[in-house]
């Protein structure tokens, strides 16, 4: 009994438009990465088709002496994560920074047309669940620039080219091992970057709950056009 009423207070925090609307959010953001992950290999999606490029770099990799242009590529590549982290950090510290001054930004947000009336709680409330995604965002972001690490690791490792035209080592074990750990540095700067576009959809929250759904939608159908109807992945494909 102890902990119903607690958790009823919580639930009572927001109204049931706006829980439905956080549950719909993170379902559909949910619902469409494992779509993308899953799903997307019967139609190859832009991150599968990549990876098939991925896969022909690593064996170029293999056979190629020096390899100081693939260890230039992989740090090339990891420039860009580490830049979303450093600005999920300054974004998490913007938002901590507005929560002292709500007041203010409730008031502001009354004036705009067709916001919805917000308590400051539930105001404080829609500021937390921003800062959980772009938390979230700066952990994958960071892992992602861990994981180019270990590509350069392995990359570094790979035998010269004359032990693997000797068979004394298998180049096509290195070179799948090698696209393997940069297909997964880019899934990983993939669910990253999705937190960033869901997190547009989570400011429209701030209007009203119904403006939340239909931006998280709108979010969903850009990310599917691009990832498998975009002009890039048409190049690519052919």
């Amino acid at each position: 009994m102890g902990l119903t009423i607690p958790a009823m207070k919580i639930f009572s925090i927001l109204p049931w438009a706006d829980w439905l609307a956080l549950v719909c959010f993170f379902a559909l953001w949910v619902g469409y990465a494992w779509f993308a992950k899953v799903l997307g290999q019967r139609r190859s999606s832009l991150l599968i088709t990549t990876n098939r490029y991925r896969g022909y770099w690593m064996k170029q990799a293999a056979m190629r002496d020096p390899r100081m242009l693939d260890g230039l590529i992989t740090q090339t590549l990891s420039n860009t994560p580490a830049f979303f982290s450093s600005t999920s950090i300054l974004v998490i510290g913007g938002l901590f920074a507005l929560l002292g001054t709500t007041d203010k930004a409730t008031e502001l947000m009354s004036e705009i047309p067709f916001a919805q009336a917000t308590p400051l709680i539930v105001f404080e409330f829609k500021i937390l669940v921003l800062v959980s995604i772009f938390v979230y965002a700066f952990f994958r972001f960071s892992w992602c620039m861990r994981q180019y690490t270990f590509v350069a690791l392995v990359i570094g490792s790979m035998p010269p080219p004359s032990d693997f035209q000797s068979g004394k080592f298998d180049a096509q074990e290195y070179a799948h091992r090698a696209a393997a750990m940069v297909g997964a540095a880019a899934e990983t700067f993939n669910d990253g970057l999705r937190a960033y576009y869901f997190s547009f959809a989570a400011l429209a929250w701030f209007i009203s709950p119904l403006a939340m759904v239909l931006g998280t939608m709108a979010v969903v159908a850009i990310l599917y056009s691009r990832e498998f109807h975009s002009e890039v992945l048409k190049v690519l494909r052919d």
